[in-house]
């Protein structure tokens, strides 16, 4: 399979990984924060030969890092003939704008075919998104969410070539600049026409799905929304309980769109009689995700925040179980989604029986089952639940 690229160059990516914490951050936490960063690079098919982190309470303004401890990662960047320099954190427009010039003039200058260049952790994910995307909604979503990040970005560099005399001629379908409209105002106009017209096309997405919600209700149909931080097994949940036969990869974003399953649960073995039940499972979370981020995706998650009930899949065996269930919790009220939740805490052929009874005991006031889905442990009880929930 071929490796993603830089925009500019046919070179895999050999990504050098930075990460920026305040002092106070934990070091199990910091390892933790770089293995995702590791994993959200291999999952976009980076290779990572650098990492390195620093303790900053407070971020340089002009170029996050700092103008010494950025020159010492150039200067690794080239020794190691590493293309791109991954930020674990949002940068801002003018940050990641100065980080990018000073790999260009420093690429320029050891004449470097390969242009080494710089991206924040929100333009990693957008791009992982991106190589995801299959449906046309998730394609547009991604598309606004890549506008709202980047736009500021995109204003800024209409001002350099203002400045530069720069051409009014952008290719974007005849954008052009008329008397005395400066390079950043076209660019401004054009990308307002732009989200409206993409938010104009998710809101006929978003109506088709409230006429198949409402069609559901009118037969009596309960809906289950499956949620849980990515690579957690959610949709391999849905693949366990109705068959539906979703790809389910051990990879962070996997699913960007909505998957929908039907679960029929019989509950008189005598007359065969049942009751049906649709399982919605959509994109997984992650920390730090930006509001912004969350409101772009708002469309697909508006089948789970409809929903009935909630299932949240919790991966047992992860070391940070703890950290991970708390950033869910948090998405889900940035969200409104305040519906009844049953925790499923997925992956338990990997733990050992202690590890099972602590979280048990740590969440026996809250609804939850034990399952594997990989060993089919656990389903039928999680089935029995369901039809007494909904």
């Amino acid at each position: 399979m071929t490796q993603p690229t830089t925009s500019h160059t046919s070179a895999p990516l050999r990504v050098f990984l930075v990460d920026i914490v305040d002092k106070t951050t934990k070091p199990e936490i910091l390892a933790d924060r770089m293995r995702e960063l590791d994993n959200l690079v291999s999952t976009y098919g980076g290779v990572v030969i650098l990492e390195k982190y620093q303790k900053k309470d407070f971020p340089d303004p002009k170029t996050y890092v700092g103008k010494g401890k950025l020159d010492e990662i150039i200067n690794e960047m080239l020794h190691m003939q590493a293309n791109l320099l991954i930020i674990g954190n949002a940068l801002k427009p003018s940050q990641i704008y100065q980080i990018n010039e000073k790999l260009r003039l420093v690429s320029e200058e050891h004449g470097l075919a390969e242009k080494m260049q710089a991206r924040d952790r929100i333009d990693l994910i957008l791009k992982i998104f991106e190589k995801h995307a299959t449906s046309g909604e998730s394609r547009l979503q991604i598309e606004l969410a890549a506008i709202n990040h980047m736009g500021p970005r995109i204003y800024g560099m209409g001002m350099e070539l203002s400045k530069q005399g720069g051409s009014a001629s952008w290719g974007w379908g005849g954008a052009t600049r008329g008397s005395g409209e400066t390079n950043t105002e076209v660019m401004r106009r054009h990308l307002k026409e732009k989200i409206r017209k993409i938010e104009k096309k998710l809101t006929e997405y978003a109506k088709m799905r409230t006429l198949h919600r409402e069609a559901r209700k009118k037969r009596g149909m309960p809906t289950v929304g499956i949620v849980g931080y990515t690579n957690a097994g959610k949709s391999s949940l849905l693949n366990g309980l109705t068959k539906k036969g979703v790809l389910a990869e051990n990879k962070l974003f996997a699913t960007l769109w909505t998957n929908v399953g039907n679960l029929y649960v019989i509950t008189d073995p005598v007359l065969g009689t049942g009751k049906e039940i649709l399982l919605n499972d959509t994109i997984g979370f992650i920390r730090d995700l930006p509001p912004q981020l969350i409101k772009s995706f708002a469309s697909t998650l508006e089948d789970s925040i409809e929903s009935d009930l909630l299932l949240h899949v919790i991966d047992a065996s992860d070391e940070y179980v703890m950290e991970r269930i708390r950033v869910v919790h948090e998405i889900l009220h940035a969200i409104w989604a305040h519906q009844k939740k049953i925790l499923v805490f997925n992956k338990i052929d990997l733990v050992d029986n202690a590890r099972l009874e602590e979280l048990q005991a740590a969440f026996s006031d809250d609804e939850n089952v034990f399952v594997s889905v990989k060993e089919g442990k656990g389903l039928e009880e999680l089935k029995q639940l369901l039809i007494k929930l909904v």
